[in-house]
């Protein structure tokens, strides 16, 4: 269950926003935010955030069709300077320098009640390591995706959880260190 929307709550969020160096924003805190948008000018530099579809539209306004909601992703990151982590079959990732990145992993089965904390979780996790935001968000989405399509092979799609996909993160970790690995060979 999420952090929930209530008054302490938001005032937590409020505070954070305005002592954090770096955040990573979903579900709840999201929905505060689509609550009190003026905050959004204050999100620290490089915030990601990683709505899906009906949150980016709370958080943004509504969107015609995709390439309008694409064009606004990008907007809305370089008018707040934030990275959007937008959730969906082809997740697409946009950077304050209006850049965006397509991912190419993951299948259906994830669309799971819980996969979404796990993303932030593995973003969360990327970054405690000195990635930079756009490379936290651009890698965690990769080997979420990645951690999806190994639960696909064991699983099929119609059985994955939100505990496969923590369960078999290793197998994400281990195929992007074998093409490193390869990669440093072949070099």
């Amino acid at each position: 269950s999420g952090i929930g929307t209530n008054v302490d709550t938001a005032r937590v969020l409020k505070n954070y926003i305005q002592q954090a160096h770096s955040l990573v924003l979903d579900a709840d805190a999201l929905n505060i935010l689509s609550e009190n948008k003026t905050w959004l000018a204050f999100l620290p530099a490089n915030t990601i955030l990683t709505p899906h579809t009906k949150e980016f539209d709370r958080l943004f306004g509504k969107s015609v069709n995709s390439f309008e909601r694409l064009t606004k992703q990008r907007e809305m990151s370089r008018k707040y300077g934030v990275i959007i982590v937008l959730k969906g079959a082809h997740t697409s990732i946009s950077t304050p320098n209006e850049y965006v990145y397509f991912n190419s992993s993951g299948n259906p089965g994830m669309a799971t009640g819980g996969s979404g904390d796990v993303l932030t979780g593995i973003i969360t996790g990327i970054l405690a390591q000195n990635y930079s935001p756009v490379e936290a968000a651009i890698l965690g989405v990769y080997l979420h995706g990645v951690t999806g399509d190994f639960c696909r092979l064991q699983l099929g799609e119609n059985a994955m959880t939100a505990s496969d996909l923590t369960n078999n993160l290793h197998h994400a970790f281990n195929f992007i260190s074998e093409i490193e690995t390869k990669e440093k060979i072949e070099s």
